[in-house]
């Protein structure tokens, strides 16, 4: 069970941002293992397929684990796996995530319990029950850190000063209101996940647990299918997330544990 390789779980890794990180990693000097977190394990592996022919030759190790953050089995089964076959884990990133609100508010007003209860479920509650089930593993490692994926909508200081973000059409007067970007099933989400973050640093700051979240920038990743919108907007390549993480896992970024970390910087509240 002995492995002197830096041992990752990341959640949600066969697309979007997890999945550039997933590539960071094995471009990196550094020796990975790690457990390419998906649905399924059909899907972990296709990216691992595929993220191994864009980068080969790496001497890190992949390998493809089923975690469905709505599935408290799914999760359990997750750890026993893991569980037999390493005996600690040195970083656990928890990348998965979901979005249910369509780009126009109007259209989400007919359903906002479902919204809510379904982005709830992946971003906060399926996270922290993740969470609470590695931490075993984690605080076994002799420089574990714990890394939530946030996101620039969940600070509540920019949305204090004015509608956000701010290339988001403004909304005009009467009911509905069309043309409004508002995400606000998501946005609440990840605003309760750094709640989240915050909770776990002050739990484990005394196992020697560097806590963060990373907001990894306005990306086109295809959370919620909308990609291609999100690239008209100008949003960036995914890619710079997976680099962001990379860089937080090997330690670049110690001294801000504990906040919401942005590219440049920390992000505010």
């Amino acid at each position: 069970m002995a492995n002197d390789k830096h041992i990752v779980l990341i959640t949600g890794a066969n697309t979007g941002i997890g999945y550039e990180a997933v590539k960071a990693y094995l471009r990196s000097s550094t020796p990975y293992h790690i457990f390419v977190g998906a649905r399924t394990v059909e899907k972990g592996q296709k990216a691992i397929d595929t993220a191994t022919q864009e980068i080969p030759g790496s001497s890190s190790v992949l390998e493809p684990i089923a975690i469905e953050l709505a599935s408290d089995e799914s999760i359990a089964q997750a750890f026993e796996t893991i569980n037999g076959k390493v005996d600690r884990i040195d970083t656990l990133v928890n990348n998965a995530g979901a979005a249910f609100d369509t780009m126009d508010f109007a259209s989400d007003v007919a359903n906002i319990r479902e919204i809510f209860n379904k982005a709830y479920d992946v971003n906060v509650t399926g996270t922290h029950i993740v969470t609470a089930a590695f931490v075993p593993l984690l605080i076994k490692s002799s420089s574990p850190r714990l890394i939530f994926i946030t996101s620039g909508l969940s600070t509540l200081t920019a949305h204090s000063r004015s509608f956000y973000p701010p290339w988001a059409p403004k909304p005009e007067a009467g009911w509905p209101k069309p043309g409004v970007i508002a995400n606000l099933g998501y946005k609440s989400s990840k605003t309760a996940l750094n709640m989240v973050m915050l909770n776990w640093h002050w739990l484990l700051i005394n196992d020697g647990v560097k806590t963060f979240a990373i907001s990894p920038g306005f990306l086109a990743t295809n959370l919620g299918g909308n990609a291609e919108v999100l690239k008209s907007l100008g949003a960036g390549d995914p890619a710079i997330g997976g680099e962001f993480i990379r860089k937080v896992t090997e330690g670049e970024r110690d001294t801000d544990a504990g906040k919401v970390l942005s590219k440049d910087g920390t992000q505010e509240w």
